[in-house]
């Protein structure tokens, strides 16, 4: 069994961003990049979570990931908005060019938002979250290096390519959508690489298109294997041409992997729309009427309560981290 220690969710944040601090990135994006890999693991998205930390700084280390960028708009209209992240990380781009779409929005009611030259961004489900605590609808995609082969092919052209929507509640919180276009994300299979775990039948295909329980088979010319099956890659190429051809960004099949330490920079896209509900729809009597239904509905439950509760859960009774993690960041402090 996998050995885990307790730490509470301040001092989790205090630990990731020193190791940031200390590996050479400003204190302004350690603390955003900090909160996203911790918030990740508090939500139960382990692969996005402590297991990235040796990851990333390592990327840093290198010059893959710019640790000195500054993100910067590189072109606007009244409701479109391009930021560059500077090769740096995709967080304090996503803060930046959200911080903006959401004044646009209130004047011009939708506004598109580009990012490129971005890196991994974690779960796309905090980011638009941020959008509806503003009170707008937030849908996002972004592509991930290649990782899920064209229905009937057997070489990887699209990544897991995740979707995310966000749409505000009154008085409660928003309601947030965040799936990947495989079966699990491929963060997951690393994690269990890294841990020394298997992965469930039906994750992951072998090089040879074979279905496997080991991660390194997975990872190692292997395959995800999509949701929905010919829908799934329907969706990711839909992801690729938003997130990648869009916005000038990589494709997938061009990416760098987001988990090797050097190499050239993943040039990764995100693509967002923030969207002001119109009062004259009376939206949110009606969005509150629907989700009503699906909560009275036996049996049913809203989706991303499971990742609401878990956060909330985590704030009372900490992160149970694998302990290999916590040594590991914490030698880089030492």
């Amino acid at each position: 069994m996998q050995d885990k220690t307790n730490i509470g969710i301040d001092a989790a944040l205090e630990l990731v961003q020193n190791a940031f601090v200390a590996s050479g990135l400003n204190e302004q994006s350690a603390q955003s990049v900090a909160r996203a890999l911790v918030m990740a693991e508090a939500e139960g998205q382990v692969g996005h979570g402590f297991s990235r930390v040796g990851d990333y700084i390592a990327q840093m280390e290198s010059g893959k990931i710019n640790a000195n960028a500054v993100p910067s708009v590189m072109s606007r209209s009244p409701s479109y908005l391009h930021v560059s992240a500077d090769n740096g990380f995709a967080y304090p781009a996503l803060e930046f060019a959200i911080d903006h779409a959401t004044q646009m929005a209130e004047a011009t009611g939708c506004v598109a938002i580009a990012v490129s030259q971005s890196n991994h961004c974690g779960t796309l489900a905090s980011h638009v979250e941020k959008l509806a605590m503003q009170g707008l609808i937030g849908i996002m995609v972004a592509n991930t290096p290649a990782a899920i082969a064209p229905w009937g092919g057997n070489r990887p052209l699209y990544g897991t390519n995740p979707i995310a929507f966000a749409a505000p509640r009154t008085g409660q919180d928003p309601l947030v959508i965040d799936l990947s276009l495989s079966v699990v994300a491929r963060g997951k299979v690393m994690n269990a690489k890294k841990t020394g775990q298997f992965i469930p039948e039906g994750w992951a295909l072998d090089k040879d298109g074979q279905p496997t329980t080991d991660p390194n088979a997975a990872l190692d010319g292997g395959t995800m294997v999509p949701i929905g099956e010919a829908k799934g890659t329907a969706l990711a190429l839909m992801v690729e041409i938003l997130a990648a051809s869009l916005t000038g960004a990589n494709t997938s099949a061009d990416m760098p992997s987001f988990f090797a330490s050097s190499g050239p920079s993943a040039n990764a896209g995100q693509f967002l729309i923030a969207i002001k509900p119109n009062d004259i729809s009376d939206f949110t009597s009606r969005i509150e009427a629907l989700l009503n239904d699906i909560s009275e509905t036996p049996g049913a439950r809203l989706p991303g309560t499971r990742r609401i509760e878990m956060r909330k859960q985590a704030r009372v009774e900490g992160l149970n981290v694998a302990s290999q993690y916590l040594a590991d960041i914490q030698a880089m402090l030492d």
